[in-house]
């Protein structure tokens, strides 16, 4: 990791520190996820255990009730018994094994033994009762053992309800069992499902396709943890449903016989909601450690070495509005901390008399500088003054020359004027120079029927650099035409073309002829940094586009 990439100590020291908690906090939560992970699939595997069980109870129960039914009927369809003596014989083996009420069985050649603990099942409704489940799908076979052509079912009888186990055997040669019926009642199979002590966090019931519920267990007797959609499962089967009883709930599911009988059961979620917890915790523990452990680290770092590193770049600022500004010193600072503050109030301290000793220099430099213009400024003035006074021994074009370079003088004395008028060099305002020098040139050049004006509206800004040659060529234009042309009245215009360019023109009322201008001309438009737009042309003396920094 290249700590370069941050450019403030405290930057540098957390990213260290995120370097180094990152790979922790992520090996803690990969733990986390995997403790998490094996409690589900440890918790997932016993729920389906406990469905298996269930209805490997369930078929135990069938089979052993089937293979005793078997027997029983095996052994009473020797012919060699008599009638009477099988249903006396069945009847006792009935008293004797509790649950079970009637039977019923008849063999190819027509031969019927039938016995009933309880009256209203005579034989004919035992003999009706085995013609309609012989009529319904048999179960398959379980593990190879082949037992004949067997249905399980839930029949109800005079408002009691039975449990039916059918073997048939419709290809049965004469002297073999063709029908064996047993009922038996439902508690016998409600004993196998047994949930065990302390078994709270469950629901197991033996549901029959078209038959309801056979056999239930569990807290919920009025069967609302049952889904709301019957679903008969494949094999195994796990899912989330909505119950009767308007929750979500999770579902498992085995087929006990096909295509009827399967087990379902819906579990409780403590311990998922517990796994979820034990996530959380051991998730969660080491991250907050870590951010604890972050922002301690971030606190120390602010007490013991930003905060200091703060005060002396504080100090540092400072300094441009307090001179004496000092970076702080402490005893509880560290030391090499310490030792840049002291190096850094040791360079403050050289600095200020460098600095003492460069502003006496620099004020003695502004006197002579500011001196100097002024001489310039009353230099220029005495020349205007002995050019005036020398104008009054001559007339015509000697006169003229004269006024010429009196106004050329002024442009220079005003231009000194402006840019000093606070005592330092400043820049000079376009409207203000040019209203001066408009004002000169009406003074200076122009008949009694002649007329100069302005009409500037700018509020832009020049160096004095750039100033003068603009008033010299605004007083050579206008010269140039009022010597020209009796008469004539020039209009000098400043606009602004756009925040950073002023546009200067000037025009006359009438036409005039236009010659070419003198060759410093050129040279006045190349200082000026001026682009013109429009050649003098009629009225038209000419414009030219000038930028301004403000």
């Amino acid at each position: 990791m290249r700590l370069a990439r941050f450019s403030t100590v405290r930057g540098r020291l957390l990213a260290l520190l995120i370097a180094i908690a990152v790979p922790v906090g992520c090996a803690a939560a990969f733990a986390a996820y995997a403790t998490y992970r094996a409690a589900t699939v440890t918790i997932e595997a016993a729920q389906e255990r406990a469905v298996d069980d269930f209805a490997v109870r369930t078929r135990v129960w069938y089979r052993g009730a089937a293979r005793a039914l078997l027997a029983f009927g095996t052994m009473a369809n020797d012919p060699r018994v008599d009638p009477a003596a099988c249903k006396e014989a069945g009847l006792e083996a009935m008293q004797r094994v509790s649950g079970f009420r009637a039977f019923f069985l008849r063999s190819a050649d027509g031969r019927i033994c039938a016995g009933s603990l309880d009256a209203n099942l005579s034989k004919e409704t035992l003999s009706d009762v085995a013609r309609q489940l012989a009529g319904l799908p048999s179960v398959a076979n379980w593990n190879g053992a082949d037992l004949g052509r067997i249905r399980y079912d839930q029949i109800t009888l005079a408002g009691q309800r039975y449990l039916a186990i059918l073997m048939a055997d419709a290809q049965a040669s004469n002297g073999r069992l063709q029908e064996a019926l047993l009922l038996t009642g439902p508690e016998l199979l409600e004993n196998v499902f047994d949930l065990g002590d302390g078994r709270r966090d469950m629901d197991v019931a033996l549901i029959g396709r078209g038959s309801g519920v056979v056999a239930s267990r569990g807290d919920n007797a009025d069967l609302s943890w049952l889904p709301q959609q019957d679903r008969v499962p494949a094999g195994r089967e796990r899912w989330t449903a909505r119950s009767r009883d308007g929750q979500d709930r999770l579902y498992a599911a085995r087929m006990v016989a096909e295509p009827d009988l399967y087990v379902i059961a819906s579990f409780d979620g403590g311990p998922a909601q517990a796994a979820r917890m034990q996530f959380l915790v051991l998730l969660l523990a080491p991250l907050l450690t870590l951010a604890l452990l972050c922002l301690v680290y971030l606190r120390a770092i602010d007490k013991h070495c930003a905060r200091w590193l703060r005060g002396i770049e504080a100090a540092a600022r400072a300094r441009a509005s307090s001179g004496r500004t000092r970076a702080a010193i402490a005893d509880d600072m560290p030391s090499d901390i310490r030792s840049v503050a002291e190096a850094f109030n040791a360079m403050v301290d050289e600095q200020e008399v460098r600095q003492r000793r460069l502003q006496t220099a620099l004020d003695d430099n502004r006197f002579l500088v500011r001196e100097l213009h002024h001489r310039v400024k009353n230099s220029l003035q005495v020349v205007q003054s002995y050019i005036g006074l020398s104008k009054r021994d001559y007339r015509s074009e000697a006169r003229l020359a004269l006024a010429d370079a009196e106004c050329r003088v002024h442009v220079l004395s005003a231009a000194y004027r402006f840019t000093l008028a606070d005592g330092e060099m400043q820049p000079v305002r376009v409207d203000l120079f040019l209203d001066d020098v408009v004002t000169m040139i009406s003074n200076l050049i122009r008949s009694r029927e002649q007329w100069v004006t302005s009409s500037i509206d700018t509020a832009a800004t020049l160096s004095v650099d750039r100033i003068i040659p603009l008033g010299f060529l605004v007083a050579d234009v206008a010269s140039r035409a009022l010597r020209g042309t009796p008469g004539v009245r020039i209009t000098v215009s400043v606009v602004d073309v756009d925040d950073a360019t002023i546009e200067v023109g000037l025009d006359a009322d009438r036409e005039i002829s236009h010659g070419a201008p003198p060759r410093v001309f050129a040279g006045l438009l190349a200082q000026i940094e001026a682009v013109q737009t429009a050649e003098p042309q009629g009225g038209a003396l000419g414009r030219w586009r000038v930028r301004h920094a403000s």
